[in-house]
Order: structure tokens, then C-alpha cells, then sequence
């Protein structure tokens, strides 16, 4: 597996709830999104590749996936930003391991909501995490998966 981490395996969406669940503050959130941002292995510069990298961000933004051989999908990714990086990590739990067609059928940010992360962020963030959603998107519609 190409850039393993532990998101969407030992750190689940259900980990993520009951992680967010106890903080009501922002500031809180924001922290445990740092936290997260540790967990994530960053991404070898040999990965680092120009056709990974999201245009258009404000932090360098990579994200990019591999077919599994029980045809599911391996996401990986990194991010220059503390912030973006742990959003990223919530990104990753959300839609790794699945298949395609799931993905195909699943909003990639509906964790966001379900933890109340996303009302809170800034609008360039949000911008931000429209294109990682059209990213996955782009990535499980592609001709190559099919």
C-alpha cells in the first residue's frame, strides 16, 4: 500500500464522533484537528507529484489514491497546512477502503457536517474541501476505475 496511515482503519468515523463529541468550542475542535494532523504520515516528496496536487488552495494540497486488490480505494495525501491536514485526515477516514461505487453514491463531506466542523470554517476552507470533494469525485467517476 502506497503511503499507509491510519485513517478510515484504526481511526474510524466513529472515533472521530466520539472524539468531537466532548469539545463544543471551536478552539477545542480546532485543536483535535491539529491532533489529527500528527497522526498523518507525511507524504514522501517522491509522491509529491504535480497531477496530485489540488490548484487553486491556499496550503499545498496533495491527494491521491490507489486501486487495493479487493477493489476498493486507498487514499493518501499531505497538506503544508496544520489546519488542512487534519481536515484532510477526516477527508481520508471518511472515504478510504471504500469502493468506488460507494464513493460514487456518497457525499465525501457528510463527516464534516456530522461532526459540526464544517459551519465553521473559513469560506476559503471551504472552498478548499469543495475541491478534495471534487477531487474524489473525479477520481471514482474516471474511466480508469471502471
Amino acid at each position: 500500500m502506497i503511503a499507509p496511515h491510519p485513517f478510515g482503519y484504526d481511526i474510524t468515523a466513529v472515533d472521530l464522533a466520539n472524539r468531537f463529541s466532548v469539545h463544543r468550542q471551536w478552539e477545542d475542535r480546532y485543536r483535535q484537528l491539529i491532533l489529527l494532523a500528527q497522526q498523518l504520515p507525511p507524504l514522501s516528496s517522491v509522491l509529491k507529484q504535480p497531477q496530485i496536487e489540488l490548484s487553486g488552495c491556499e496550503n499545498r494540497v496533495w491527494l491521491g489514491y490507489q486501486r487495493l486488490d479487493n477493489g476498493n480505494l486507498h487514499f493518501y495525501g499531505d497538506s503544508d497546512g496544520r489546519i488542512v491536514r487534519g481536515l484532510l485526515t477526516v477527508l481520508l477516514t471518511a472515504i478510504e477502503n471504500k469502493t468506488p461505487q460507494y464513493l460514487r453514491q456518497q457525499d465525501p463531506l457528510i463527516l464534516f457536517n456530522q461532526l459540526g466542523l464544517y459551519q465553521q470554517l473559513s469560506t476559503s476552507r471551504v472552498n478548499g474541501l469543495q475541491r478534495l470533494s471534487q477531487r474524489v469525485l473525479t477520481i471514482v467517476s474516471s474511466g480508469i476505475l471502471n
